[in-house]
């Protein structure tokens, strides 16, 4: 607690809301002003957040903030590993302005950049422009002091560039947002039925052929219109790895998903042996122009795991487990028709002595696991690799589970010994329309609301308490983009909401039903001009602009339904 802690309580606009706030100086009112004299000291590992705040105040300030000297007038950036204990977290910082210095201590590195998003948030919106835009002198910081710490380890959102493509450069954008918010981990879903996203070098014809589809279904599948444009994209291997170097800078874990055995329909357009052939023949399917689930899946073949090993060698490189020790296989919603229409399935299954084609899917997830946890990096999956195992044929301990048909796979995975991240469909699926009126575009799923996702609760309540409730690593966000055809429309559906749920993966929050969403409207008012000033297409408050309006598309709104528990 800072030795100043006796003043008055200050109001600032801060999202996430941190664990306490007060005033560092009586009274209040300016601790520092920051102008064109002002330098960075910045202490042993901390120079990359030097070099981050260089780029982005000094783009929205002018200001060239070289290193210290023996000028008083700086921001001071310091490692203090006892602040992990004192918060209870190593990405925990504390920031404090009086009348002498800026100064961010962090746990690690990870903690002052955390700190140093603050000093941004606290410097008003202006701070998130690029250029110098208000004709400023100087910049004023209130007189307070912040000690923050996240509550959870696992704070992300999933990416969808499979159904539509997302150029490098809206990721790398998206990365900055998702550091404004406190973020730390981007599930990059890189492979699907309707396309194929990431070069591997072995296998040329997974973007040669299977990161393009002739059209594309426009609205919800029982929707009777077409977009006809071709339409795709991939990363080349070095995209991918400027795109984790640049999200390891912003402390943001990137874990990329390559789905199997089901959602695998490109990869079987551009190598036909790897489905079901004895089934549907050896003519080349396309990549699919449809939504929902493809009834083409991996053949449960030795040439099949081979091919992915060849894969998953690639995706090991170009994500180091320095950065990225997760690998997520997908594993979520493989039907099993080709498989029991399958004699060379059958055989398989007789073969391995399984009980049938849920087992199947079992022993397809237990190889990569074990593939995966051999070469030091950790399995995670859809809920539904869970399911078709037994005692003797389960997971390896280091295995975590993505739990998204609501909570109740997180439930069994915890109370399995597994590691969960908390992304439930009925709660957290950003792709869900935010209100039930007409004018919201493509309306897709339920109404999930800003004030409904401030209410997400990552642990459920059969957990709380518990010793498994230490296995919920965390929550995520998800955003599928069936429906999400240009940057612009990601923006709206991510946003606001993705700043209400950052609060919910960061702040230390009370019941759903005792928080104070009012509060928090409060600190968006704010928050929205932050929004404007980085170029987001949000949804304002207000409901939908003329432009971002429905237009006239079909989509799939679920009335009343409850939720999956």
């Amino acid at each position: 607690m800072s030795e100043r802690s006796h003043f008055p309580n200050p109001r600032v606009e801060l999202i996430p809301a941190p664990v306490r706030v007060s005033a560092s100086l009586p009274g209040g009112g300016t601790g520092y002003v920051i102008d064109a004299e002002t330098e960075i000291e910045a202490h042993p590992g901390t120079e990359g957040v030097a070099r981050w705040l260089r780029s982005t105040l000094g783009a929205a300030t002018g200001y060239p903030f070289p290193p210290h000297t023996d000028n008083g007038n700086r921001v001071l950036l310091r490692i203090v590993p006892s602040l992990a204990d004192e918060l209870g977290s190593p990405e925990a910082y504390r920031f404090t302005a009086d009348g002498l210095v800026v100064a961010i201590d962090g746990a690690s590195e990870a903690g002052v950049f955390w700190g140093a998003q603050t000093l941004r948030q606290l410097l008003g919106p202006d701070a998130f422009r690029r250029a110098p835009a208000a004709g400023k002198r100087e910049w004023e910081v209130p007189a307070v002091t912040v000690h923050d710490a996240p509550r959870f380890r696992w704070r992300g959102l999933m990416l969808d560039v499979a159904r539509h493509f997302r150029p490098k450069d809206d990721v790398l954008r998206m990365l900055d947002l998702l550091a404004a918010h406190k973020l730390n981990t981007l599930h990059f879903h890189l492979t699907d039925d309707q396309g194929w996203r990431i070069e591997i070098k072995r296998h040329p014809r997974l973007t040669e052929v299977g990161a393009w589809r002739s059209r594309t279904k426009w609205g919800h599948r029982a929707s009777e219109l077409w977009d006809e444009t071709p339409h795709g994209g991939y990363y080349t291997q070095d995209d991918i790895r400027e795109i984790v170097a640049y999200a390891a800078e912003r402390h943001i874990t990137v874990v990329p998903e390559v789905d199997i055995p089901g959602h695998s329909q490109a990869a079987v357009a551009a190598y036909p042996e790897l489905g079901n052939t004895d089934v549907v023949g050896t003519t080349a399917l396309s990549v699919w122009d449809s939504w929902g689930v493809s009834p083409n899946v991996l053949a449960p073949t030795e040439t099949t795991l081979r091919f992915y090993e060849g894969v998953f060698e690639e995706v090991l490189e170009l994500f180091p487990a320095a950065v990225s020790p997760f690998v997520h296989i997908g594993g979520d919603e493989c039907p099993k028709d080709q498989w029991k229409a399958s004699p060379a399935a059958r055989a398989r299954v007789a073969e391995l002595g399984l009980t049938g084609e849920d087992e199947l899917q079992s022993w397809f997830i237990r190889h990569f696991d074990r593939w995966l946890a051999d070469r030091g990096r950790r399995l995670i999956g859809w809920d539904e690799i869970l399911e078709g195992g037994t005692a003797e044929r389960g997971l390896t301990p280091g295995a975590a589970v993505s739990s998204w048909r609501g909570y109740s796979g997180g439930i069994a995975a915890a109370r399995a010994g597994h590691d969960v991240v908390m992304c439930p469909e009925q709660q957290v699926y950003l792709d869900h329309r935010q209100a039930a009126g007409e004018d919201e575009p493509m309306p897709i799923g339920y109404v999930r609301t800003l004030e409904d996702v401030f209410r997400f609760e990552p642990v459920p309540p059969q957990l709380a308490g518990t010793p498994e409730a230490a296995r919920v690593l965390g929550a995520q966000a998800n955003v599928w983009t069936e429906v999400m055809q240009d940057r612009a429309r990601v923006d709206y559906q991510v946003f606001p909401r993705l700043a209400a749920f950052a609060e919910t993966a960061w702040s230390a929050l009370p019941a759903p039903a005792d928080r104070d969403f009012a509060d928090f409207e409060r600190r968006m008012s704010v928050h929205y001009a932050r929004l404007d000033a980085l170029g987001v297409d949000y949804r304002p408050p207000g409901g939908p602009l003329p432009w971002q309006r429905r237009p006239g598309v079909l989509g799939r709104p679920i009335e009343g339904a409850p939720p999956n528990v």
